[in-house]
C-alpha cells in the first residue's frame, strides 16, 4: 500500500518522506520531528489513533494534516464523505484545502494533559474501548466493539457527575464530540462540525444497561435528543467527577485516555486540517 501512496504523491509533484511507526506514541514524535524539518504537509496512513497520535505533534505548529484512511472505524474519513481507500482519497489531495480549526484538550487522572481532534468520551465507551481484544479488532474491524457493546448487557453502569455551563448532571457515558460521525457508522452530536468553536456534549444517564437499546435505538432514529435521560448542549469545556471508589474511564479518539477525575477544554485555532472545500459550520 505504502508505495503506491508515495507514487501518486510523487506524480502529483510532492517531495515525499515515508516513516513507520514503530511502537505507540510514536506517531507523535514522528510528526514532532517532521515540523521541525519543515515540512509543509504530514499524511497520516493509518486509522484514527495514530491520527491523535500526529495532532500531539503537530499541535500549535503551522504544518498542515491530512489522513489517508487506513484504520478500523476511519472516523475523521467518515466526517468529511472521503474514500475508505487511502489511495483514493491520496488521487484527491490537491482538490482539499488547509483550514485553521480548533481542537481539544483532556486532562485526565494516569496520564500527561492530551490533546485530540475527533471526540472525547467518558464512561462506557471508554470501558469497551480499554476492553476490546487487540486481535479480535484486527479481525473483526468495527464489529469487535459492536459485539463489546452488547457484551455490557447485564453490566451495572456507574454514573459520575458532569459539572457544565453551572449545573450538575449525572451521567453513565458522556461524549464531547467535535463531529457528528461516532465510529463510522453512528451519528451521536447532531449539529456539530471541526469548523465550530464548540463541543457538542451528550450526555446519557442511567445505570441499567439495558436502558442503552433504548437510546441505541433513539440514535439509529436521530430522535435521541428528544428522550429522556439524555441531554444535548454546546459547551467550551466541562469537568467529570467519578463516584467515591468507582474508577470511570475515558477515551479520545478511541484510544484509552486515563480516568476521572478529569477535564476537557476546547483550545482555539490549534491545529491546520487538510478538508474538503464543501465542508461549512453547521
Amino acid at each position: 500500500m505504502i508505495p503506491r501512496l508515495e507514487t501518486i504523491l510523487r506524480n502529483q509533484g510532492a517531495e515525499v518522506t515515508v516513516r513507520a511507526t514503530e511502537a505507540p506514541g510514536h506517531g507523535t514524535e514522528l510528526a514532532r520531528e517532521a515540523a521541525r524539518a519543515g515540512a509543509d504537509l504530514v499524511l497520516v496512513a493509518s486509522g484514527d489513533g495514530v491520527l491523535n497520535e500526529a495532532i500531539n505533534g503537530l499541535v500549535h505548529t503551522p504544518v498542515t494534516l491530512g489522513v489517508l484512511p487506513a484504520g478500523t472505524a476511519n472516523v475523521l474519513a467518515s466526517e468529511f464523505s472521503l474514500a475508505r481507500s487511502p489511495a483514493a482519497v491520496a488521487e484527491v489531495i490537491p482538490q482539499l484545502v488547509p483550514r485553521r480549526i480548533c481542537v481539544g484538550r483532556l486532562e485526565a487522572t494516569g496520564i500527561p494533559p492530551r490533546y485530540f481532534l475527533l471526540m472525547a468520551g467518558v464512561g462506557l465507551d471508554a470501558h469497551i474501548v480499554a476492553t476490546i481484544d487487540p486481535e479480535l479488532k484486527k479481525r473483526l474491524g468495527k464489529l469487535a466493539y459492536w459485539l463489546g457493546g452488547f457484551g455490557q448487557l447485564g453490566r451495572r453502569f456507574p454514573e459520575f457527575r458532569v459539572r457544565v455551563n453551572g449545573e450538575v448532571l449525572r451521567s453513565s457515558f458522556a461524549l464531547a464530540s467535535r463531529v457528528r460521525n461516532y465510529g463510522g457508522d453512528l451519528e451521536i452530536a447532531k449539529k456539530v462540525t471541526l469548523l465550530e468553536d464548540y463541543f457538542e456534549l451528550v450526555c446519557f444517564e442511567g445505570e441499567d444497561s439495558f436502558r442503552y437499546l433504548k437510546y441505541l435505538t433513539g440514535v439509529l432514529a436521530s430522535v435521541h435528543d428528544k428522550m429522556e435521560g439524555v441531554s444535548i448542549q454546546q459547551v467550551r469545556e466541562a469537568c467529570f467527577d467519578p463516584p467515591e471508589g468507582q474508577q470511570i474511564l475515558v477515551q479520545v479518539d478511541g484510544e484509552p485516555a486515563g480516568q476521572l477525575p478529569a477535564r476537557v477544554e476546547l483550545v482555539p485555532e490549534a491545529l491546520t486540517l487538510l478538508m474538503p472545500p464543501q465542508i461549512r459550520s453547521g
